[in-house]
């Protein structure tokens, strides 16, 4: 069973006609609708944000406040949830199709485009900034993920960056120091991956296979351990907030990120 929350600052009944229209190509899908209107004022969005993410929903909106829609995207990306926005586009190429009318607002498009472009600008930083490239850039990152190589800093950089959020991961490597520039980014910043030895050291060995062999002892439980305990270590010493991996979808790994983010700075 699936939940989507509609939102709207009306009665959302424009909302929840469109979404019964895509619904119609699930027909296997079993889906509780749950429709929030009357939604006008920012103070209402993190309770019910909240609500959602107790649910397990995601959320379809149609608020015209571009004010709003903003805090909207700032509460979901925090909390993690997938949130579609039926209004601001249309909006948008409605406001390029009549020439801004009747607003006349210069860069009115790109304001209510905000989110797509945000989302660009966060997948282009992400692979600028994977695997410790450019790592004096770091202090424009607002999330650092530092970890011993296969304990999925690259795809949760990706599936981070795609909700719009930038950021950047290091590699640990034994007997490597971190750049300083890593220990000087504020709380809640730079976030230590780590993960089951005997599970790490099983991954390694299958891309090892899969690339044909060779690597030393990459792939070793005795070499495992000692990179772990290295990074877990450099985790300590800077006092970073440390998850653990291990069997862990991807989805879930980032929720707990945010979770932490969101718990030791509430201001962000």
């Amino acid at each position: 069973m699936k939940t989507i929350y509609i939102i709207s600052d009306g009665t959302g009944r424009t909302a929840e006609q469109t979404l019964m229209a895509a619904l119609t190509q699930f027909s296997k899908a079993t889906v509780t609708i749950i429709l929030k209107p009357d939604i006008r004022l920012e103070s209402q969005l993190e309770p019910l944000i909240v609500e959602v993410k107790e649910a397990g929903g995601m959320v379809v909106h149609t608020l015209v406040s571009q004010a709003l829609r903003d805090s909207l995207v700032r509460v979901t990306r925090i909390h993690n949830i997938d949130a579609i926005d039926l209004m601001g586009p249309l909006l948008g190429r409605l406001s390029l199709y009549f020439a801004n009318i009747p607003s006349q607002e210069p860069g009115l498009f790109f304001n209510l485009n905000k989110e797509y472009f945000r989302r660009i600008d966060s997948m282009q930083f992400a692979f600028n900034h994977d695997d410790g490239q450019r790592y004096n850039e770091y202090d424009k990152a607002e999330i650092v993920l530092v970890g011993v190589s296969r304990t999925f800093k690259t795809p949760l950089s990706i599936y981070l960056a795609f909700k719009g959020w930038f950021v950047a991961n290091y590699p640990v490597i034994l007997g490597v120091e971190p750049p300083a520039t890593l220990s000087q980014l504020p709380v809640g910043r730079v976030f230590g991956l780590t993960t089951e030895a005997s599970d790490l050291s099983s991954l390694r060995s299958v891309r090892q296979h899969y690339l044909g062999g060779g690597g030393g002892d990459y792939a070793s439980i005795e070499y495992v351990k000692k990179e772990l305990h290295y990074a877990n270590n450099i985790f300590d010493e800077y006092d970073w907030p440390v998850v653990t991996v291990t069997s862990k979808p991807i989805e879930e790994i980032a929720s707990e990120i945010l979770a932490i983010k969101r718990r030791i700075t509430p201001t962000e």
